[in-house]
């Protein structure tokens, strides 16, 4: 659903809703600047903007395109600004776009191309208000509290990736087996798409800051300076997250290949005590095939069975006795190589 809201503000602090773009220009006379919000527009809405503003045609495909990569534009009579919000819920990082067009007495927000069901800049009004004698002051002002604002939900989305990496961290040093190494690669994904909308909009700032942009008068940039320094830190911030979801991902293959190294040798010492049990009973297996019942009374005589039988097996006993202990004295004293 398309949604424009168009603003009047005035030097004495007025701020005022009209219903027209027309209204809003006639207003514009009396020293008072525009400021219209669109979430969700339509081509229309956008491409009507021209011809009251003097929007560049290619600012224009911009801002109906989707996934444009956060940037700045000088134009002839305004500037373009490309700038991202995001938020993290439920282990999905969501980036939603905000184009922003300032000029010398109007300002322009378009928001909502990645989905109707959330609007990044749906409580813009109220913080604009509350932030009035700031933002009477023309658009650059108005233009740093959104940003702020934008900035300021970045943190939200941050800290909730580094709170789910802490999260991640305790059940693998609890059980490894219970990790899911996808989480760690979505992870490191969302990480990337954070680094890279900071790393662009980071430079947005700084030529800002340097002054680059003719509608950002020199009083308002003392506050975009603070807004770089909050971008600078959730750089940083997102940059040591990737090395520790690197080091987790090494650290979960370190203790999967402990676990599978242990289990290995549980099988080989399961397998050793089977192969001495073997080794001790094949030759006493043999005697009792060839000194059967029968093969023995024949050796010893059928009336001395009483004394050959019990013979026999302490017999065998023994020589399981001298298996064992060959056996022991081996593994005590392997070849030399």
């Amino acid at each position: 659903m398309s949604i424009r809201r168009i603003y009047t503000i005035t030097p004495d602090g007025a701020m005022n809703r009209v219903d027209t773009v027309s209204a809003a220009l006639s207003a514009a006379r009396d020293d008072a600047y525009l400021w219209l919000d669109y979430h969700q527009p339509t081509r229309q809405d956008i491409e009507e903007l021209p011809e009251s503003f003097g929007l560049h045609p290619l600012s224009i495909e911009d801002c109906i395109d989707e996934d444009e990569i956060p940037k700045i534009e000088d134009y002839e009579r305004n500037s373009f600004i490309v700038f991202n919000a995001l938020s993290y819920a439920n282990t999905e990082l969501r980036v939603d776009e905000v184009n922003l067009f300032i000029g010398s007495d109007f300002l322009i927000s378009v928001s909502g191309h990645n989905g109707p069901e959330r609007e990044p800049l749906g409580d813009i009004e109220r913080i604009a208000r509350q932030h009035i004698d700031s933002v009477r002051k023309g658009p650059a002002f108005l233009l740093h509290v959104i940003m702020d604002y934008l900035v300021d939900r970045k943190f939200d989305a941050v800290e909730a990736l580094g709170d789910e990496l802490d999260a991640v961290e305790e059940i693998m040093m609890a059980d490894v087996a219970k990790s899911k190494p996808e989480v760690l690669m979505d992870m490191r994904s969302n990480l990337l798409t954070v680094r890279k909308t900071l790393f662009h909009e980071r430079e947005i700032l700084l030529k800002i800051c340097r002054r680059d942009c003719p509608y950002i008068p020199e009083p308002s940039i003392y506050h975009f300076r603070d807004i770089y320094d909050h971008l600078a830190r959730f750089f940083e911030l997102s940059e040591s997250y990737r090395d520790i979801v690197t080091s987790l991902r090494e650290m979960y293959l370190t203790l999967l290949n402990n676990q599978m190294t242990k289990a290995s040798n549980d099988t080989n010492l399961s397998v050793r005590r089977l192969t001495i049990i073997t080794t001790i009973f094949m030759p006493l297996t043999l005697l009792a095939g060839i000194g059967g019942m029968s093969e023995w009374s024949m050796m010893t005589g059928p009336d001395n069975w009483r004394i050959a039988y019990p013979a026999f097996i302490v017999a065998m006993v023994l020589i399981g006795i001298a298996n064992f202990a060959l056996i022991r004295w081996i593994e005590k004293n392997p070849p030399k190589q």
